[in-house]
């Protein structure tokens, strides 16, 4: 089981991180292009969101059975960057993304004017964008690798 859901969380993270890219670009252009805020704009918005969504749950569950995680005490991970950066830091980077993105498609959708529903989708999925760049790369890992 743990097997499965790691790979599913590997794989689900190119889904995340393209939609969210897709998504905050368009947001950008709609946002600075005035263009109006389509079906399309959210039905994208959409799946970024629940697509971020399901990934939390897997990344949840895989903190709690994790034996990178499981197999040390907080205070040991706090002394190994590894550790630190696993235990502590990726889930917290990805929780604050998760909820960024939560938050720009709820203001997003609480706006009654077409173009200015780009906005708060550009800012908070950008800064979501940002934080998973930053979170990635202090993995050691590359941007766009498969690798473990």
């Amino acid at each position: 089981m743990y097997d499965f859901l790691f790979h599913a969380h590997s794989l689900l993270r190119f889904v995340v991180f393209f939609a969210l890219v897709v998504a905050t670009i368009l947001a950008f252009m709609g946002w600075f292009g005035k263009k109006p805020f389509s079906k399309a704009n959210k039905t994208l918005n959409l799946v970024t969101l629940i697509s971020t969504h399901v990934q939390v749950l897997v990344g949840l569950f895989l903190y709690f059975v994790s034996p990178l995680v499981t197999s040390s005490t907080m205070g040991e991970a706090m002394k190994d960057s590894t550790l630190r950066y696993w235990k502590v830091e990726h889930v917290a980077m990805m929780l604050a993304a998760a909820v960024l993105i939560t938050i720009g498609n709820a203001k997003s959708k609480k706006i009654a004017e077409l173009t200015a529903k780009h906005r708060p989708v550009a800012i908070f999925f950008g800064l979501a964008l940002l934080l998973i760049v930053v979170a990635i790369l202090q993995s050691g890992r590359p941007l766009l690798g498969i690798s473990h």
